[in-house]
């Protein structure tokens, strides 16, 4: 790996793009800091360490949101509106068309999201602040809230503009550096929080715990990797065809089907929809009413991430979305059928419907792998802090060390395709 870094600096092509990647995300972390007037710091600050639901939206937004920076909404209206593309291309058939049509469905399936990441971003910046007015004690706005009023409006259209330009940086890096812009954005936001939560263990180190604590983060690394790159390779057959007046001789070649081909997607469906009805019950609390008072301290109670249920839930609910999304990213009716167009067939395996089958059986089964993969990374953070109660806020957290693992070994992926492009350039010429 530094044997590839080395190199990619001493080529001028590469290295340049490396420097604009380091660049755009030394943007990205001063826009970070540039607040979004009319708030009180310190009340934000309160009410984001009381919210674990608005922590987590906190950690896509590389700790803006707790900022209420220009930035503050980081990536999640694009990724929501990412994830609604997604879904609907999946449902609804002139999109499945258009997905099928190469590099051109990718752009306009593309040219959707941005469009749709505007609204999303609106209503988003509009649902926060009014979530943000509605808390009293203490006040965290500290204008009215109206959206006739021009401080209002102003607030939602600063948000609004930095999720643009959030989105449209991600953009530049995927254009002229290396890997997923998106990816490295959400990326430099997670590790920006790194330093802060070494400072506050550096005010009182357990050294002992720490060590324990290192090695439990580097065997977490070794096992992020290894299943995130772990495929099985299913043998695929060409035959000899005739087209026009040309045959064409026919190969061998395999299809990889990924261990894990839903990402981190479950674990944030898992947590969201988990910590969802805890923060709607928490509004309640105080309510005049004496039963909705107890129904809504039942709900947060039972649903408190110290508690054991909280985290067997978050498990099964991890495990559960890994195979609802697998189903929408992977379709085994069409692989086989773009298989058997193109003249390929699996050995022993009929073309068409078995070999859609087995398809199906095989992708259900190394998401058995997979699916509970994710469930030990999403509830290990938590599991790990009760033993070492002193470590709580120096983890990354599941998702968070997920999503840094893999954009590095993404990154290291691009370079070192870059480095072979560069070596067969040299031996062509």
């Amino acid at each position: 790996m530094f044997d590839a870094l080395i190199n990619a600096f001493r080529a001028p092509d590469i290295r340049r793009r490396i420097l604009f990647v380091a660049g755009a995300l030394i943007v990205f972390r001063l826009f970070a800091h540039v607040p979004v007037p009319g708030v009180n710091r310190d009340a934000l600050q309160a009410f984001f360490q009381g919210s674990a639901l608005f922590g987590l939206l906190d950690l896509f937004s590389g700790g803006g949101l707790s900022n209420f920076s220009i930035v503050g909404l980081g990536m999640n209206p694009y990724i929501n509106a990412s994830i609604i593309m997604q879904l609907m291309t999946s449902v609804i058939p002139r999109l499945q068309e258009l997905s099928r049509e190469g590099e051109y469905g990718r752009n306009k399936i593309n040219q959707y999201t941005r469009y749709l990441t505007v609204p999303m971003a609106m209503l988003q910046s509009y649902g926060f602040l009014a979530l943000l007015a509605s808390q009293s004690n203490p006040p965290i706005l500290t204008t009215p809230f109206d959206i006739s009023r021009f401080e209002t409006l102003t607030q939602i259209v600063t948000l609004t503009a930095g999720a643009i330009l959030l989105m449209w940086l991600g953009e530049l890096i995927t254009e002229k550096g290396i890997g997923n812009g998106i990816s490295f954005i959400i990326f430099a936001g997670i590790v920006g929080r790194i330093p802060n939560a070494i400072g506050n263990f550096l005010g009182s180190p357990d050294l002992a715990a720490f060590a324990i604590f290192a090695v439990i983060g580097v065997l977490a690394v070794f096992v992020i990797i290894y299943i995130q790159e772990g495929q099985r390779r299913i043998p695929i057959q060409y035959a000899s065809r005739v087209r026009g007046r040309r045959m064409y001789q026919g190969g061998s070649t395999f299809l990889p089907l990924r261990v894990n081909q839903a990402g981190v997607i479950p674990i944030i469906f898992a947590i969201s929809i988990l910590l969802f009805p805890q923060q709607v019950a928490s509004y309640f609390q105080n309510s005049q009413v004496p039963l909705v008072a107890q129904i809504s301290s039942g709900i947060v109670e039972f649903l408190s991430p110290q508690r054991p249920v909280y985290l067997v839930l978050y498990f099964l609910m991890t495990v559960g979305f890994t195979y609802f999304y697998t189903a929408f990213v992977f379709k085994p009716d069409e692989t086989a059928e773009q298989l058997r167009k193109n003249g390929g067939f699996i050995p022993g395996i009929r073309p068409g419907r078995p070999t859609q089958e087995y398809l199906s059986k095989v992708a259900f089964r190394i998401t058995v792998a997979g699916a509970l993969f994710l469930g030990i990374v999403a509830v290990s953070p938590q599991v790990v802090a009760a033993i070492f109660p002193t470590l709580g806020g120096i983890g990354l957290g599941g998702t968070g060390l997920l999503i840094v693992v893999s954009v590095v070994v993404e990154t290291m992926k691009q370079i070192e395709a870059q480095l072979m492009m560069r070596n067969y350039e040299g031996f062509i010429r």
